[in-house]
């Protein structure tokens, strides 16, 4: 890592490439011609590389703990972009706690109302 950069910046630890064995992700409903065309990165292997630090954690747990960390970002990314909570209306925690309950229950409902995962333009049309 860094090989291309000054060697001062470069880590000064030691690293562990750490390879996972996954299914490559296509974005729903669109075709193979359109998906490729727009494409700015390299075609999916289906390998998923992690650099860790961990040199006394089993590769499995390191795994376990990126998947657990990745659907934790996905709820957030759901919840900021479909949820409409990308500014908090209280700093305090108690405010905070009430704003995400109340955005999780509209969600629920939304989900009960059209039996769909909810969508922006679905909440939008409930607000």
């Amino acid at each position: 890592m860094g090989g291309g950069s000054k060697p001062e910046t470069r880590p000064d630890h030691v690293m562990r490439l750490i390879t996972i064995q996954c299914k490559p992700h296509r974005q729903a409903g669109r075709s193979q011609r359109y998906s490729r065309a727009g494409s700015t990165g390299p075609a999916c292997d289906g390998v998923l590389r992690l650099a860790t630090n961990l040199l006394d954690v089993p590769a499995e747990i390191i795994a376990l703990l990126y998947h657990y960390r990745w659907t934790i970002e996905i709820f957030f990314r759901f919840f900021r972009q479909i949820l409409g909570c990308r500014h908090l209306l209280s700093h305090s925690p108690r405010g905070i706690e009430v704003q995400t309950y109340c955005a999780i229950i509209a969600c629920m409902l939304i989900s009960l109302w059209t039996a769909r995962k909810p969508a922006l333009r679905t909440y939008e049309m409930v607000c």
